[in-house]
């Protein structure tokens, strides 16, 4: 998460090097001989515990080495000849008018080390258990620059380690989304926010779709809409918000393109807020369709463009070309379209009191189609007040067969609203089972609450009855990719509690489960991101970007999600040096432009690092959308 008191480190194995500089004061660059006389370090380095987190802080001119486990401190830093070196980088190294960057290791100007007993001498105590210790001082002419600070770790006066800083952001992640049986399934999808984001549940409907255009079309009328919003049943909702993205074929002006979809989204708009009184919050946004546009030349003749800059491409196709690649450019012409629909309540003018009065002389009168609807509309109520769990005891339901469906409902949401009531809830739906012992909503919801509790220890569970169980919802006529989604779930937290006693072998396998057979069913955009952190956390990064990478290069692609990728992958320089990788970084200009560009900042100026632009093809794309 940025903005922690500690970094995390990534590590550059220092193995060949040239210099930025002449001095490099007293210390020694070990060559083939590297693996015996760092072999202290390197040891002390492989037994750092995972807790343990240092950086390198700025305090105006003056450096500082924090960290945040002594211990380890002293053992880093035991024979006089150990110490720190501060690189200092400025981001000028990566003009984007020099044709090439030096390959070096001393990317910058190199600070006097710092030796074992003046680190251990300064070490100090600043709270909340870390400790920092002053390493060097920016030089006065490097001050007004964007600067990032490499650390060089000295094992007896040689060079064993040099570390480069990555500030990556960190997400909020959970089980896959097995939803509740309310009328039917209900999924509470999370919305994907960085940690430290207000993170919350999505409590309408939403849709997504899309819109083609017709060449040099821009006014869309309620006519050419009123197909599209018949079919999506809105009868029953009113829109809440529309987020449009426009997209144009890229050939052509981009000022123009731009503007052209610009018009066509606002037409949408005004034609989806003629079907309704309610004014609709609108979101409108315009790019050129590069995303799509690489995806489709890939293994066609027109291939050769990849490569080539945007410039140049515009430049290739101009004429005859871009006639002869129109059946390609026809289907890049579009908008998608998500909206956040309201359910129409013809209760919503009453008053809690009113709804309580109304719904207890329905079930008095055992009118249930009724009462049902009232109870629906006591849930949308609640969703922005507090209280249910009170509430719903002043609900007259009797624990009788004719109203299990409401007493279900009734639990379910005090768990929907407050996972803190899940063990009571878990409690209420085995009572409920013993009277509708058949019923396929009760049985649903006790084994997706089951899941959820055993990941926190609150219940006990017998693991091969606990696959019985779930196995065992076929019976009652649960859809097969439910029960496929809670076997996944079932071997996420098995995989969880296999890495805590380090039966690594065994975690090995629930975690291939896990990715053999998430394909099996449709995931939100929460759930994958899950499914990556959990397989970065429990598998290997590479099946984590494996897992998102067809995703990254689809244009409705959520944001987040997107960069949460990217996090993944811009070390990577065997992913980045791919066109497919182009595409994906074109996809994020397109959702983000100055948010993609962010991340080749400074760490200490929200950045990931300045220095991924070593990476010949990050900088590329860098210097074509970013440097202008």
């Amino acid at each position: 998460m940025k903005g922690q008191s500690l970094l995390f480190a990534f590590i550059l194995l220092v193995v060949s090097f040239g210099y930025a500089q002449n001095s490099t004061f007293d210390i020694n660059i070990p060559g083939k001989d590297r693996a015996e006389k760092c072999s202290e370090c390197l040891k002390v380095f492989k037994q750092k515990p995972k807790e343990v987190k240092f950086s390198i802080k700025r305090t105006q001119n003056k450096l500082y080495f924090e960290i945040n486990d002594t211990s380890w401190f002293n053992l880093l830093f035991d024979k006089p000849g150990d110490g720190i070196a501060v690189d200092v980088v400025t981001k000028d190294r990566y003009d984007c008018n020099l044709k090439s960057i030096e390959n070096v290791q001393i990317k910058g100007t190199l600070l006097k080390p710092v030796y074992s007993k003046a680190l251990k001498k300064g070490l100090t105590d600043v709270g909340n258990n870390i400790f920092t210790v002053e390493v060097g001082t920016i030089p006065d002419v490097l001050l007004n620059s964007e600067l990032e600070f490499n650390i060089l770790f000295l094992s007896d006066k040689n060079l064993c380690q040099y570390y480069v800083i990555y500030d990556l952001d960190a997400y909020d992640w959970d089980l896959l989304d097995m939803g509740v049986y309310l009328d039917s399934i209900y999924y509470n999808t999370k919305q994907i926010k960085a940690l430290g984001e207000q993170s919350y549940i999505t409590r309408s409907k939403s849709l997504k779709f899309q819109i083609p255009f017709k060449k040099n079309k821009s006014n869309y009328s309620q006519t050419d809409i009123k197909p599209i919003y018949d079919s999506l049943r809105l009868t029953d909702f009113n829109i809440k918000t529309i987020n449009i993205k426009g997209y144009s074929s890229i050939e052509g002006i981009e000022s123009r393109n731009l503007e052209l979809q610009d018009l066509r989204a606002k037409s949408i708009v005004a034609a989806l807020q003629a079907f309704q009184k309610p004014t609709i919050k609108t979101t409108v946004s315009s790019s050129e369709n590069w995303v799509e546009f690489f995806n489709d030349i890939k293994g066609t003749k027109y291939e050769f463009l990849a490569p080539l800059s945007k410039v140049e491409i515009k430049d290739k196709i101009a004429g005859a070309l871009s006639r002869e690649m129109e059946p390609i450019f026809k289907n890049h012409r579009k908008a998608v379209i998500e909206l956040e629909l309201e359910k129409k309540d013809k209760y919503s003018t009453d008053s809690e009191e009113e709804l309580l009065a109304k719904f207890n002389a329905s079930v008095a009168k055992e009118n249930l189609v009724e009462a049902n609807d009232i109870q629906n509309s006591i849930f949308e109520r609640f969703y922005i007040s507090e209280g249910f769990p009170e509430y719903s005891q002043k609900m007259s339901l009797p624990k009788q067969g004719k109203y299990v469906n409401m007493l279900n409902k009734n639990s379910v949401y005090k768990f929907m609203l407050d996972f803190r009531q899940a063990v009571i809830v878990y409690h209420e739906l085995l009572e409920l089972e013993k009277i509708a012992p058949n019923n396929p909503a009760i049985n649903y919801n006790i084994v997706a609450i089951k899941l959820n509790l055993w990941r926190y220890n609150a219940v006990e569970v017998t693991e091969n009855m606990l696959v019985n169980e779930i196995k065992a919802l076929r019976n009652y006529g649960i859809d097969s990719d439910l029960i496929s989604r809670m076997l996944v779930n079932y071997h996420i937290i098995k995989a969880e509690n296999l890495m805590k006693t380090r039966d690594y072998t065994d975690k090995d396998k629930s975690v291939a489960f896990v990715r053999n057979n998430y394909h099996k069913f449709k995931l939100s955009d929460f759930d994958y991101l899950s499914l990556a952190q959990f397989f970065s956390y429990y598998g290997t990064v590479a099946m984590a970007a494996e897992s998102l990478e067809e995703k990254a290069r689809s244009i409705d692609i959520n944001e987040n999600l997107l960069f949460y990728y990217l996090n993944l992958t811009l070390i990577n320089k065997e992913l980045t040096n791919d066109d497919d990788y182009r595409t994906i970084m074109f996809n994020a200009i397109n959702i983000n432009k100055q948010r993609f560009c962010q991340l080749f900042n400074s760490n200490e100026d929200g950045g990931i690092t300045f220095q991924l632009l070593d990476d010949k093809y990050l900088r590329k794309t860098y210097c074509e959308s970013c440097a202008h």
